[in-house]
């Protein structure tokens, strides 16, 4: 499923229109990011966890050369999911 596929589902359970479930959908993704790029951790019960995970820098391997690289460090999003949103998946 991807983004406008979810908005049409969602429209449809809802009866709303696509662009009032399109704003909902954008503001939550932007607050997400907004929160992680702050350092904070989302945590929605039962649906999963965002949170920021900090990755050392380590070599590589170019596969088209075979030339060893560096790869730099950084901070990456993680998502941990919760309980229910396992328990449907099974």
């Amino acid at each position: 499923m991807n983004k406008a596929e979810l908005i049409d589902a969602i429209a449809k359970k809802t009866k709303q229109t696509k662009t009032a479930v399109t704003t909902v959908i954008n503001s939550f993704i932007d607050t997400i990011g907004a929160a992680l790029k702050k350092g904070d951790k989302v945590a929605i019960p039962g649906f999963g966890t965002w949170s920021v995970v900090k990755r050392q820098a380590r070599k590589g391997r170019n596969p088209k050369t075979g030339e060893t690289i560096q790869i730099p460090g950084g901070k990456v999003p993680k998502f941990k999911a919760g309980n229910k949103l396992k328990a449907a998946v099974k």
